[in-house]
């Protein structure tokens, strides 16, 4: 197959994903024309094959024990105890309420995985909150947006289990790899917090009441039912005492254990999370099946050989083609989600990434922080989407608000380009 050929089959794929079809089914549907018409194979056995050895893998197992944990926490009273932890702690901080966007979508993405779920259970709890104390509007859903993209890069993180099983690396370090940047990132974002503070004082409202130490330790109480479940599910994997699946089923027992506790675990809550938790994994296992196919009949072709020689020809360098890949996956993400992103482009991309001699730990957090992006870019961003359910704003404004935290996450991406041990030295602690 030449490079016209190949370019006419992604062509054809972008073409029926842009029709508004299921992508699991489009993506399925290419695989099997591909298959059909420019290989001798069988098709049915082809695709019977490799969606069993996609969807029975036990590394696999992980994903919907981790989306179930997140759905448990999601419908119960835990996480209204994060803002009123982190209140009194944040008012002698420039920006004060302003933090707990960061902090708490910080401490959510480590027990969710998800960004969706991340955006919405913070937002639910600290927009009316900070709307009601009088915080402007736009920088309060602006940092919700960037914040909520924390579900992707701390660990537990769906996006990187999907990275993992696709590119055959350890959950385990990947979740490891996210630690640094992800803490860096809560870190730049809230140094934005404070510099826009600074710079607008007269925006920000005036602290509460003084607060002694003993007052702000009894509100911390409200943190320990989920700051248990972190040290529980996030600690027992990096101690070496349990696998990703084995801590994400700890996660889910331990989810369980503390809304049966507090009094949130009613038999409504607990069969609504076990469904919504089949459907999310669901249409994930069917975007899997069908990139999985699509990337064994590509294979066969020559997709994936064509498009490393065209790039290659471009004789670029590490950090150029790095600087390309970002600019490729923030145009794909004005039309794709991060799982699509991933699942899609990873059996394309990995030979010339290999072929530069980039580590494929590293390049997964790569990967996560520029699809970070994509989720508050229109017009898939799925933050924003998920905003404009709470708000019922557009999602232009919605994109503007966000657009100062789009511009650190690229600052996030570049330093990680410039000094890789960001990501690479605590996984090589293990």
């Amino acid at each position: 197959m030449d490079i016209a050929s190949a370019l006419a089959l992604i062509v054809l794929l972008i073409a029926v994903l842009a029709t508004g079809f299921w992508i699991g089914l489009a993506l399925l549907g290419v695989a099997a024309f591909a298959m059909a018409f420019f290989t001798g194979r069988p098709v049915g056995d082809s695709m019977v094959f490799t969606i069993w050895g996609t969807t029975s893998s036990w590394t696999l197992t992980a994903l919907p024990l981790f989306l179930w944990m997140g759905e448990i926490l999601l419908r119960s009273r835990l996480t209204e105890g994060l803002f009123k932890g982190l209140a009194p702690w944040l008012d002698r901080v420039p920006g004060r309420l302003l933090h707990a966007n960061i902090v708490g979508c910080g401490i959510f993405a480590a027990v969710s995985g998800s960004s969706a779920a991340t955006c919405a259970t913070v937002g639910k709890i600290t927009l009316p909150e900070l709307k009601r104390r009088g915080y402007p509007e736009a920088i309060s859903l602006g940092s919700l947006a960037g914040a909520g993209t924390f579900g992707l890069l701390i660990p537990p993180s769906i996006i990187m289990i999907v990275y993992a099983v696709a590119t055959d690396v350890s959950i385990a370090k990947l979740f490891v790899a996210g630690v640094v940047p992800g803490l860096m990132l809560m870190a730049i974002f809230s140094g934005y917090l404070v510099l826009w503070a600074l710079r607008h004082p007269g925006q920000v409202p005036a602290a509460d009441d003084a607060t002694t130490l003993a007052d702000r330790l009894r509100a911390a109480r409200g943190l320990a039912p989920v700051l248990t479940l972190i040290v529980l599910v996030v600690g027992s994997i990096y101690s070496g005492l349990a696998t990703a699946t084995e801590s994400a089923a700890l996660g889910v027992a331990g989810a369980l254990t503390l809304a049966a506790f507090e009094g949130s675990l009613t038999r409504q809550a607990f069969v609504q999370g076990l469904l919504a938790a089949c459907r999310v994994y669901c249409m994930i296992g069917l975007i899997l099946a069908g990139a999985s196919f699509l990337t064994l009949a590509m294979g066969f072709v020559g997709v994936p050989r064509e498009v490393a020689a065209a790039i290659g020809g471009l004789q670029l360098g590490p950090f150029g083609l790095l600087v390309g890949l970002m600019l490729f996956f923030v145009v794909l993400g004005c039309f794709l989600d991060g799982i699509s992103m991933v699942v899609l482009t990873m059996a394309v991309l990995l030979p010339t990434v290999q072929a530069a001699g980039i580590d494929l730990l590293w390049f997964g957090v790569f990967v996560v922080l520029v699809v970070e992006m994509a989720q508050i870019t229109p017009p898939v961003g799925f933050n924003l989407f998920v905003l404009q359910g709470l708000t019922g704003h557009e999602l232009p404004y919605l994109a503007r608000t966000a657009l100062p935290f789009f511009v650190l996450l690229v600052m996030a991406v570049l330093l990680i380009v410039l000094f890789p041990p960001i990501v690479l030295w605590l996984p090589g602690l293990m």
